[in-house]
């Protein structure tokens, strides 16, 4: 059963019961271990039920073949559904995979994830294609999902969040869902027994983990500043800030520069195009946002877009210097 991205949150909140191993896999490895853990609370209320919930790995299913079968046809001592989770995931499962779903439990739910998968990935192709399976892609979300989960999760917890500081959040935690509930629940930390949120408390409270890093990052390499640039990425590193989310943070900065210049060759004025942005650019960004618009052209804007996807897959191949990359990409750009 292959997923689309409208059928993804509807399935996670509750799954399909023909689905009886579900993959769950994709770059955003905070992602994918939430949607693990609330399709596998559908089963079991703890994960770490000695009784009810097991799990295996890659390298202990090739030690022995009959640990999937054994532990999904076991019986829980203390009734009702187990559940089986497989972690670290690879195509070297596949076989074992496809002769358990010709008999699959009813009852008991496999779950596997695992990282990135490729079109070609033998076990991504059995999860979309056998009926009884399902495969759950867990892609870097876009601002505007990360400014949803913002405002939802703070309305949840009884806060009112500001739209320029909902804004600025979700642009600067942009990347990875585990580091942007951290950031939430830290925000949510700071703000105690005040409900109502303003930009002063999000940069306050969030500067600090890498956004405010993150947002000199973008404006120092789109506005020209190499030295500026090469510092906040640096600082990024110190903080532990993964490089896929710098790469990505670029990436976006960028995108929505050429979305703003394309609306802009399409007839529309500056201020009109970047009002139209969603979630909006930070009010004191705006200034240099729209000089960086008329900065860059649409050509060179496909360059640097391109350069920094490319860069982002030779990022994830073992080995690879990504420290040095990294910091040559952006002085590349800011030095343009």
């Amino acid at each position: 059963m292959k997923l689309t991205w409208k059928q993804i949150e509807p399935f996670v909140k509750a799954p399909d019961l023909s689905a009886r191993v579900i993959l769950i896999y994709g770059p955003d490895n905070g992602l994918m271990k939430e949607r693990a853990k609330i399709i596998g609370k559908t089963i079991v209320a703890d994960l770490n039920d000695p009784f009810n919930a097991v799990t295996l790995d890659t390298s202990s299913m090739l030690d022995d073949p009959t640990k999937l079968p054994d532990e999904a046809a076991s019986m829980s001592m203390m009734g009702g559904a187990r559940l089986i989770r497989i972690e670290d995931a690879s195509d070297k499962i596949t076989a074992q995979l496809k002769e358990y779903l010709k008999t699959p439990s009813r009852q008991n739910l496999v779950i596997v994830e695992a990282g990135e998968l490729g079109p070609k990935s033998t076990l991504r192709q059995l999860c979309e294609k056998d009926k009884a399976a399902a495969a759950l892609p867990c892609y870097v979300e876009d601002e505007r999902s990360v400014g949803n989960l913002v405002r939802d999760t703070l309305r949840d917890a009884g806060y009112r969040i500001a739209p320029d500081a909902a804004g600025w959040l979700a642009a600067n935690i942009t990347g990875d869902r585990a580091r942007a509930r951290n950031e939430i629940e830290k925000l949510i930390t700071y703000m105690g027994e005040e409900k109502t949120i303003n930009i002063d408390h999000v940069m306050a409270c969030c500067g600090a983990a890498g956004a405010q890093s993150l947002e000199n990052l973008v404006y120092s390499t789109g506005g020209n500043q190499p030295q500026a640039a090469l510092k906040a990425f640096h600082v990024l590193m110190e903080e532990g800030i993964p490089s896929i989310t710098v790469l990505r943070s670029l990436q976006n900065h960028f995108r929505r520069i050429h979305l703003t210049k394309s609306r802009m060759q399409q007839g529309e004025g500056l201020d009109e195009a970047v009002k139209r942005l969603s979630p909006p650019i930070f009010f004191k960004q705006e200034p240099a946002f729209k000089q960086q618009v008329q900065r860059w052209s649409l050509p060179a804007l496909n360059n640097i877009l391109d350069r920094l996807v490319k860069l982002e897959a030779e990022c994830k191949q073992t080995g690879t210097p990504v420290e040095t990359l990294c910091s040559q990409a952006i002085l590349g750009i800011s030095a343009r």
